[in-house]
């Protein structure tokens, strides 16, 4: 959707201390391992273990992994359609007040004063109401995206935390917002576990990978990104995930 909303709300700083990660391992150790890049082969699919004496840093974007996920773009594309009664009836109240505004515009001085005055009070009065109705649905977009993140979130963070604390990572960074907002001015691709955890969720959820269209299914393999939600009245990032940390 080309209309900007607000930002989804979920660029915090996401640090685990190696105590913390430890214990939430331990509290659940029955979760899958995040699988390698390639999806294939079952060796594949357990992260190394974690070198003894090691605690390295890594980053994750949360919002990218949310919404690359198959449980995530399934979710925010039937949020979509959802909503799109509501896109369709304010695209309809929009094209009203453009209507009376070419009207004012093109015949407003051949009109008496009386019936020009009550064209101008039409128009103010359906531009508030359309601007107010632009906002409860802006509002109420926002906060179904939310629901859906945070509840995605949830389930997201003990395979985050049973990964970094099985592959020797002591702290995870959420990358989401770029520095300066965020807290990270740089970051090796290497130490990235974004797809790495995208792809144990996928694994952990259960949820298959959305079909992709056809113009999309006939581009050449590795060459398209991974595939994005429609955002219902939102703006969001990219969810193309990047490559997964070098062993």
């Amino acid at each position: 959707m080309t209309t900007k909303f607000v930002r989804l709300l979920l660029a915090t700083v996401f640090t685990c201390s190696l105590v913390a990660l430890a214990q939430a391992g331990n509290a659940d150790s029955a979760l899958p391992a995040a699988p390698s890049a390639t999806p294939t082969p079952a060796t594949a699919a357990s992260p190394e273990p974690a070198p003894t004496g090691t605690s390295r840093i890594g980053t994750i974007n949360i919002e990218q992994a949310i919404y690359a996920s198959n449980e995530g773009q399934r979710d925010f594309e039937l949020l979509s359609k959802k909503l799109e009664p509501k896109q369709t009836e304010l695209k309809k109240l929009n094209d009203e007040v453009d209507s009376l505004k070419k009207q004012l515009t093109t015949s407003g001085d051949k009109l008496a004063d009386d019936a020009r005055a009550s064209l101008v009070k039409q128009i103010e009065q359906k531009q508030k109401s359309l601007e107010r109705s632009v906002q409860d649905a802006r509002d109420d977009a926002q906060t179904q995206q939310n629901e859906i993140a945070q509840r995605i979130l949830q389930k997201m963070a003990p395979v985050i935390v049973n990964y970094a604390s099985t592959t020797g990572f002591g702290v995870i960074v959420d990358t989401s917002n770029p520095w300066p907002q965020g807290p990270v001015l740089w970051a090796a691709p290497s130490v990235d576990i974004t797809r790495a955890i995208v792809e144990a969720y996928n694994l952990k959820s259960g949820v298959p990978a959305p079909a992709k269209p056809a113009s999309s299914q006939a581009k050449p393999a590795g060459t398209g990104a991974a595939a994005k939600p429609a955002a219902p009245a939102a703006t969001r990032p990219q969810t193309t995930t990047p490559p997964p940390p070098t062993k």
